[in-house]
């Protein structure tokens, strides 16, 4: 599948080689695993949704790796982060996956209460959709959910064109909470994620052991929802 992605999007053969050694391929499956215990929300007057809820997995994964940036872990700010991902743009397209393309930075939305800016806009032009993206220096929490969910809606009110596929949100955030996405609108919706994007690249071990928990607390999560019935 990494060779298929690589030519899809011509990446070079030191990009493929990142990419091998991030295990591209095993962080796209992990992502789409934690998505298939969720039901799909299917609204048959509308097929652009029904396709883009079966699809927008395919295109997200956890975690991110921005090894490129070559920033510290710590004492680092949000702008400086976001302003490193701007200054690597191509890696972090790269890194995003395939059909993004860069909008803006600090995209404004105006309202009738004051401005509210979104810290990153992409647009993929397979999904045929917006990503929102929200940076936090921070464990994900439900404040972060909140404001990613009131961001997502006032792009659909203000920028969303009559032809896109409704806006996915995506918050990039330094750990995951599974209490916060088990019993936040994370749980239930079809176009808010939360990720965890780290800034140095593990060792293939350490990822491959990160992303083996990942799974067995997701079959422990699904194994308690099949005892509750």
């Amino acid at each position: 599948m990494v060779y298929e992605r690589s030519h899809e999007q011509n990446w070079s053969a030191r990009a493929l080689e990142r990419q091998i050694g991030a295990l591209y391929y095993e962080r796209l499956l992990s992502t789409q695993a934690k998505q298939q215990d969720l039901q799909p929300v299917i609204d048959e007057a509308n097929h652009k949704t029904t396709a883009l809820a079966l699809t927008v997995k395919d295109y997200l994964r956890d975690p991110y790796i921005f090894d490129f940036l070559g920033l510290p872990s710590v004492s680092l700010q949000e702008s400086e982060l976001e302003q490193a991902l701007i200054d690597n743009l191509q890696k972090f397209l790269l890194e995003l996956g395939k059909g993004f393309a860069f909008v803006e930075r600090q995209q404004r939305i105006v309202t009738e209460d004051g401005d509210f800016f979104i810290d990153l806009v992409f647009y993929n032009f397979h999904l045929k959709c917006f990503l929102l993206i929200d940076l936090k220096m921070h464990k994900l929490s439900h404040q972060d959910v909140g404001q990613m969910d009131m961001y997502v809606r006032m792009y659909e009110e203000k920028k969303r064109r009559s032809d896109d596929n409704p806006t996915i949100g995506l918050i990039l955030c330094t750990d995951n909470n599974r209490t916060v996405a088990k019993y936040s609108v994370l749980n239930d919706s079809e176009h808010l994620f939360a990720s965890k994007y780290m800034l140095e690249l593990p060792s293939e071990e350490e990822l491959r052991h990160q992303l083996e928990k990942e799974r067995q607390q997701l079959l422990a999560q699904q194994g308690q929802t099949d005892n509750d019935y």
